[in-house]
Parts: structure tokens; sequence; C-alpha cells
């Protein structure tokens, strides 16, 4: 570290937290420096500070890395859940370090999640001003009026949010249901399934398929693989990666039953 920063940024970087969440746990009086309880996230540390949660020393903050998941469906994105659903940090391997994600994908929606060991990177991906477009496909139920799917375009209101600009296509219609192909850059909370309901197009399947430059590829279901230190390098100083571009998928495992979309 080569100068003070603020303590909930280390927390974030020593990858036990997001920034947001270590702000509560200062708040909540978890957080000790030099042995005084914070009380405020207004605080200052350096390489000297003696850092403690929970009375724990702070680990030694690792360099920064980035994992793609293949989230299935029926897990939630959340450390725990108090209904007793699966998340998916029953799934990650038990030698993985400790994670967050970048962003969320809903209960059932499946697809591509980025997690990292470091809370700032991930604030830092998550946010619009990165201009990373989310890709999608939908499966959803109805005849798609391929018009209103176009208007996405200029954004639309719904029951006063505003959702911004969406790229819809209709890639085909099979009888009641048709698959869509979505791109967004903002990513509110439930936004493709609610954008679409108010088409009266109800989704029957979600699944994202890439992340900005990352991709879902072959990436098993349940499965998860971490992103090479040299595209990281190549990345974290890229604000607005070519649209066509991104990292290279890894080469396809072998079948594993039960793995497919």
């Amino acid at each position: 570290m080569s100068g003070p920063e603020r303590i909930a940024k280390r927390l974030a970087r020593a990858g036990l937290c997001s920034r947001r969440d270590a702000e509560r746990w200062i708040e909540a009086g978890r957080v000790k420096v030099d042995g005084e309880v914070l009380t405020s996230p207004a605080f200052n540390v350096t390489d000297q500070s003696a850092i403690e949660v929970d009375g724990k020393p702070l680990p030694q903050a690792d360099r920064a890395r980035l994992w793609r998941y293949h989230k299935p469906p029926s897990e939630m994105v959340t450390a725990r859940d108090p209904e007793g659903r699966r998340t998916i940090f029953d799934s990650l391997p038990k030698g993985m370090p400790r994670v967050v994600t970048v962003g969320r994908l809903d209960f059932m929606s499946e697809g591509l999640l980025l997690l990292t060991n470091d809370g700032g990177l991930a604030r830092r991906l998550e946010l619009p001003a990165n201009g990373w477009t989310r890709r999608y496909r939908a499966r959803v139920h109805g005849t798609v009026d391929e018009a209103r799917l176009a208007a996405l375009a200029k954004g639309v209101t719904i029951e006063g949010i505003r959702y911004g600009a969406i790229e819809a296509s209709m890639d085909r219609q099979q009888r009641s249901n048709a698959w869509l192909d979505i791109a967004l850059a903002e990513g509110k909370n439930r936004e493709v399934r609610r954008v679409l309901a108010h088409l009266d197009l109800p989704v029957v399947r979600l699944i994202r398929v890439a992340f900005g430059p990352f991709h879902l590829g072959e990436l098993e279901r349940a499965h998860v693989d971490e992103i090479p230190a040299q595209a990281m390098d190549s990345l974290l100083g890229v604000k607005r990666p070519p649209r066509k571009e991104g990292w290279a998928r890894p080469k396809p495992r072998p079948a594993n039953k039960g793995g497919r979309h």
C-alpha cells in the first residue's frame, strides 16, 4: 500500500467483504485499529496499522484475483439465506479463498457470475460508468412484438423506475415461447424480468452469457475457473473494452452428467 487509505477499502482489499459491508461492520463495532474500536468508516489506515475484525488480525491483502462461476438456477447469491436455500458458496471448491460477487443474479437466473477476492475491485467492475455490457439469453412465454422489443433501445419507465437503453432482439419463436438476446449496461435489480414482463413476455429461463469482456463459454454448470493473471493485468486499466473482443474461452472440459443448461 503506497499511502493512507480508508479502512473500508482496506477491509475490502483483504477480501473479507465489500466496501459497503465493511462500513456496516464498522458501525456495528466489529473493527478495531491499534486496539481501539472504530465507530465510523471515516478513518484512514496505513501499512503500520494493526487492524482486527471480530478480534482476529486482518489477513494480508492478496493480489486482486477474479474467477468465473457458472451459477445454476435455484442458488442464492448471498453468504447465507434465512430460508435455508442453497447459496453459490455451498458449491464453490473448499480451497477457494474468501470471495465476493461482482453484481448478482437472482435465485432462478443462471449463467456467468464473476467472483473476486478484492471487494474494491468488485465495486469498480459493477459501476455502470465502466460501460461493460451484460448479455443474456432469455426464454419467454408469449408472442413477441418485435417493434416493441426494438423500442427498448430508447429506454423505458415502469412503475416510476427508469430503465436505460436495452438492446433486445428475437432469436426464434417456438409456438408459445421465444428465445431473445438481451444486452444492457445498467443491470438494475431484476431488470430483464421486469422489462420483459412489461411487454407481456414473462421470463421462463434467463441465462447471463457475458459480463463485459468475460464470457460464459463452455464453462459447465456449478463449475468455477480463475481468469489468468495476465488477462487481469490487461483488463484492470481498461474502461470500455471493445464490444466484440473478450478473454479467450478455456478449452471445453469432459462432459459432466447434470452439467447441461
